[in-house]
């Protein structure tokens, strides 16, 4: 496999499109697929993907509609691609890594690593050594609790979690962790969706979106903000042109116009292959980096101002009397917000907003969708707090059609959270635990994502265990990141394919292949199933369908139930050999620990499964006064000090998480190049740059650090004014690890300043 070619950029751009999916989305599909693996594989995987008795997509958490309403191909473009992407014939034998050492493997792209295959046996390499060499899983498992033992505290381990795990395995895991001590357990919610979780906490009490797909279809106006949905979860298009068809309208709030929130063209409907398809965003706000903050300040001053003018018309004063707290305060405070911050930091007309606020008055129920465009900023979790205060106002929360949708980009990452992997997990949690397996889980918070880095940097911890995931290319600061990683004694990366994480590797590392998603599973009891959680909190089950890629594999069940069995020994007595026999005992436990899950086996096996309740949609909001709570955030508006921009870093459409399967972005028209930064016409030339112009991206920091991603070629492109959009992983060198949300800890992927200077080897 080592013939792949490692694609080199040769840009050549064509206009955005203006409408997203169609054929060319299954053809694209299928080529890819059908470029991995054999028709046969092809049709098993599609046909089973998403359906009641099949397998769950990798992929994104964009829920499925109920069994009898789905379609049997119920997938999007990226998801096809994703789980062929898995179930590729390709394999990695220990005959590549006696062929390739780690430096040249660390050479590669991040393409050219994926697309070797699948990993087949457990590999190993030991202090000093230049290549992996094979080794057997007793004595992987050896090499970790040895480790593990001669830690002098259990903090100095670090537990991470990517969203691909499953409920029963993360529930081991966080298990395994609290045994042995720590509640180190960052996860990729702390890069992505933890301001989420701390706005909606602190707002309404739980950190979950409180919608259904029912909603979604008959919401009067849904927002859909700092959210590409054509490429991040591209099936949330069929529920918005349900939306569109059921009378609702959309409004699209983003620093670049999408191509999916203009046109969506349904590949399974005669509209979407011979007609023009459905115009999906009733209004685009083309926004300014960072001004969503302020966009909902000034919907809130307007709704007050027209209670001023129409007392008892506007606002839901029955709903914020008996459901909420401190209006009184927020309403004073957002009447100090001014006109001139408001258009300063959107950089919208008045027009544009008063227009927005028409069709908020001429609605009875709304719901406000948003992604990583809202998290990944300096002030994500005050907007939103914003966003909450706007729902309240007029009682848009608990509702039908209403209410709050934070979209997950990755599957089962809100499961891993429910399952307890969070560093932060509440007492109750804790005490739950703790009295099921008869022992004292330790109760000071753990590391994050970006405090584990640190960590690793500082010889503060010296054992990484990432279980899925690439965790050396999801993380902010590349360089820093990869030497902490470095830094370590051992690092150890439960994977299905190759990726950089097994490149940047500690002294002594371990690679341990497990069974993918769609890989039937079958221990001692016969075959098994597993679950995930998606984002709008519908928990259903998992089964795989095709022969696993070796037979030396091992489920992350059996990975985590050994690796804790041979770590802890007798110290606590938990049934690991028995958990990893027969996942029915597991989910008994969870049924035990975790509020929802009674008769977790028999409601899972239901088709379709079950849905976790939501307090707030029952009027019931676990915050310390009991209702939901209305806050002042402070005005802020993002500044970049002259001759520079404002960077956020996105995906390409064909690209899932960290890996991209092909060097192109179709939807935004630039082909055969990654290295690319998309810039405003206008900027450019007050810049003095031209369209194609080759820059380095140089981002500062306030201590005078700054870091550089070399040789990026200039595309003209229709991005807010002072701001700029690259790809992610090229571009985290470029984020400063201390450069974070406030409160959440989530790095501000989409608040990097940069300026653009001449690549040096053009000047």
């Amino acid at each position: 496999m080592s013939s792949i070619e490692d694609p080199s950029d040769d840009l050549s751009v064509t206009p955005p499109k203006t409408w997203a999916t169609g054929v060319p989305a299954v053809t694209h599909a299928l080529q890819y697929s059908l470029g991995q693996t054999s028709v046969r594989r092809t049709a098993l995987t599609l046909l089973n993907i998403n359906q009641a008795k099949g397998f769950d997509c990798p992929g994104c958490a964009w829920p499925e509609p109920a069994p009898g309403k789905r379609h049997m191909n119920e997938y999007c473009e990226n998801g096809a691609k994703h789980i062929n992407d898995e179930a590729t014939s390709r394999r990695v034998t220990r005959e590549f890594f006696r062929e390739h050492s780690i430096a040249e493997l660390d050479g590669k792209s991040d393409y050219w690593l994926n697309q070797q295959g699948r990993l087949t046996e457990p590999m190993v390499k030991r202090p000093g050594a230049t290549h992996y060499e094979p080794i057997s899983w007793d004595d992987a498992f050896d090499i970790l609790a040895r480790e593990l033992h001669h830690l002098t505290s259990p903090d100095q381990a670090l537990f991470y979690v990517s969203g691909r795990l499953n409920n029963e395995a993360a529930f081991l895991l966080q298990l395994f962790a609290r045994a042995y001590g720590t509640n180190n357990l960052p996860d990729c919610s702390n890069m992505c969706h933890e301001s989420s979780g701390f706005g909606l906490g602190q707002s309404l009490g739980i950190g979950k979106g409180s919608v259904s797909l029912d909603d979604i279809h008959n919401s009067d106006l849904i927002f859909v903000v700092g959210q590409n949905p054509g490429t991040n979860h591209p099936r949330m298009l069929s529920a918005l042109e349900e939306t569109k068809r059921n009378g609702g309208q959309v409004i699209a709030v983003n620093t670049l116009p999408e191509a999916g929130l203009m046109r969506f063209k349904h590949p399974q409907k005669a509209r979407g292959v011979i007609g023009k398809g459905t115009a999906i965003a009733d209004q685009f706000l083309h926004i300014r980096a960072g001004g969503d903050l302020a966009l909902f300040q000034a919907l809130n001053l307007l709704l007050l101002q027209a209670e001023d003018a129409a007392p008892g018309t506007v606002l839901d004063h029955s709903y914020i009397r008996s459901d909420t707290t401190g209006f009184n305060a927020f309403a004073e405070h957002a009447r100090t917000i001014t006109w001139d911050d408001i258009l300063a930091a959107t950089s919208l007309t008045r027009e544009e907003i008063e227009q927005v606020h028409q069709r908020v008055l001429n609605a009875n129920s709304i719901i406000v969708c948003w992604a990583m465009g809202i998290t990944q900023q300096k002030h994500g979790v005050a907007s939103i707090r914003e966003i909450c205060n706007f729902l309240m106002l007029r009682g848009n929360i608990g509702k039908r059609g209403a209410g709050v949708c934070p979209v997950r980009g990755h599957s089962n990452v809100q499961g891993d959270r429910t399952m307890g992997v969070w560093e932060q997990m509440p007492q109750e949690f804790l005490d739950a635990l703790g009295t099921e397996f008869n022992f004292t889980p330790p109760t000071h918070h753990g590391l994050d994502a970006v405090n584990g880095i640190r960590a690793m940097r500082d010889g503060k911890a010296h054992v990484f265990l990432g279980v899925a995931g690439n965790f050396a290319r999801a993380t902010p600061d590349s360089n820093v990141t990869e030497a902490a990683l470095r830094n370590c004694r051992l690092t150890a990366q439960v994977s299905t394919k190759l990726n950089r994480s097994h490149t940047v590797c500690g002294d002594t590392a371990l690679i341990l292949p497990t069974l993918g998603r769609s890989d039937r599973d079958v221990q001692d009891s016969g075959e098994q199933f597993i679950t995930v959680e998606d984002s709008m909190s519908e928990v259903h089950a998992s089964r795989g369908r095709l022969t696993p890629a070796s037979p030396h594999l091992l489920s992350e069940v059996a990975i985590i139930s050994r690796m804790a069995r041979r770590t802890l020994g007798d110290k606590v007595d938990i049934p690991w050999e028995q958990f990893e026999a027969d996942y029915d005992t597991i989910r008994d436990r969870i049924a035990r620990v975790i509020p929802g899950f009674e008769d977790f086996n028999t409601r899972v096996g239901k088709p379709g499964g079950f849905v976790l309740p939501n307090p707030v949609n029952s009027h019931i909001y676990p915050t310390p006064s009991g209702k939901a709570v209305f806050t002042c955030n402070e005005f802020a508006k993002l500044e970049a000090p002259k001759g520079h921009l404002i960077l956020q870093t996105l995906r390409s459409h064909d690209q899932w998480n960290t890996i991209w399967y092909a060097p192109n972005d179709r939807y935004r028209g630039i082909h055969n190049a990654r290295r690319v930064v998309m810039v405003n016409p206008d900027d450019l030339t007050t810049l003095g740059f031209h369209d194609r112009d080759h820059v380095d991206l140089v981002s500062i920091w306030h201590d005078g650090t700054e870091r550089r991603a070399p040789d990026f070629q200039i595309v003209a492109y229709p991005t807010s004014r002072g701001s700029a959009a690259a790809y992610y992983p090229e571009t985290n060198v470029l984020v400063p690890l201390d450069s974070v949300a406030d409160i959440s800890n989530c790095p501000t992927s989409k608040g990097v300043i940069i300026r653009l200077e001449p690549t040096r080897e053009a000047a």
